[in-house]
């Protein structure tokens, strides 16, 4: 029998995960510390061996919530103290290159942390070595599946197939989920998928020549622009991972160095000088733009009712605040269930239009 964290005892079970990226390695870890024997297959060869692919964002926004969770499987501290870069505020910049800055927290000045996911994925994968009860295979790749059995087929890159069986398999293999591939064809399951007109790409903005920062570290630096945007998140050795935002039609037309630097002069002048003019050009034409599936954009930052909500929502925040917090702060700081930050936010429209 094993010995939850609660205290009670449950049957151990033998699980399947299948994906071993951020989400599959952090449950991996969970259901390890409840003593569920752990088979951990991944498609791909091992994260802690392989180089940045390309097209993968490089970073994240670490907030309270991914903390909380990390903290729970020993890994808060090193991510936090040792790794992240923390972000205490949006940097708005205008097509004049002017700046301003849009705290986060006015209150309690608490940030969010910019951390590499390549590095965070090695890190959950590397804690997972020091349990027994967790097996790792790489380059396994779902094929098959009978859900109502337990039962998986892989193949690896020789063509070998494996095929194992397991109590309850759970599917962290992203968005084009061979798991979620195998729940369709049962019966009665609906499922959706919606592609956006938005896709991204990803630039970088290189160290300065002294290996430091070209632009101020400790904030998100976002150009929005209506329709599109740009943000920058800053990396450890210095550099920042750009991703540009806009519509398919935007990058189609961009297709020659004269249009795309016309285009950046227009909308983003004051970041040429960072990304580069030939660096721009190489990353803007090596690759092609990503999509995005089901996820909404909206230009709020620069418009003067969101930052006049915000002042209020801030305020109110500051003289009550066990009573009024702002969504934002709810969402990013809080482990609130997120449907209660929609409620709350609900009826602070109710009562801020009454």
């Amino acid at each position: 029998m094993a010995q939850l964290q609660n205290g009670k005892s449950k049957s151990q079970l033998n699980i399947a995960v299948v994906g071993g990226g951020l989400v599959g390695s952090l449950e991996a870890l969970y259901l390890a510390k409840r003593g569920h024997q752990v088979h951990l297959y991944e498609y791909r060869e091992d994260i802690q061996k392989t180089p940045q692919a390309r097209g993968r964002s490089i970073n994240l926004a670490l907030s309270l919530r991914g903390r909380t969770a990390l903290k729970d499987v020993g890994l808060e501290d090193l991510m936090i103290n040792q790794h992240g870069i923390p972000m205490r505020a949006r940097m708005i910049h205008r097509t004049d290159g002017s700046t301003y800055a849009i705290p986060y927290d006015s209150r309690t000045n608490q940030c969010i942390y910019s951390v590499g996911r390549n590095y965070l994925n090695a890190q959950l994968l590397r804690e997972s070595e020091k349990y027994e009860n967790v097996q790792r295979y790489f380059n396994h790749k779902l094929v098959e599946a009978n859900l109502r059995k337990g039962s998986l087929t892989f193949q690896k890159p020789d063509k070998e197939t494996v095929h194992v069986t397991a109590d309850l398999i759970l599917g962290a293999d992203g968005a084009f989920s061979a798991v979620r591939r195998s729940m369709m064809k049962q019966p009665l399951f609906d499922y959706s998928q919606k592609y956006i007109e938005h896709g991204y790409m990803e630039l970088c903005i290189p160290a300065d020549n002294n290996g430091g920062f070209q632009m101020p570290p400790n904030y998100l630096h976002i150009w929005p622009r209506g329709n599109f945007m740009m943000i920058a998140l800053p990396n450890q050795d210095c550099s920042w991972t750009v991703t540009l935002f806009m519509p398919f039609y935007h990058f189609k037309n961009l297709d020659n160095e004269e249009k795309l630097l016309a285009f950046f002069q227009e909308y983003f002048p004051d970041s040429i000088p960072l990304l580069g003019k030939e660096n721009l050009v190489a990353d803007f034409f090596a690759g092609s733009p990503s999509a995005l599936v089901a996820v909404k954009m909206r230009d709020l930052v620069t418009r003067p009712s969101y930052r006049l909500r915000k002042a209020v929502d801030d305020f109110i925040f500051w003289l009550l605040p066990d009573f009024w917090v702002p969504l934002y702060n709810s969402v990013t700081f809080t482990t609130m269930p997120y449907s209660q930050c929609v409620k709350n936010r609900k009826w602070q429209d109710r009562g801020r239009n009454y």
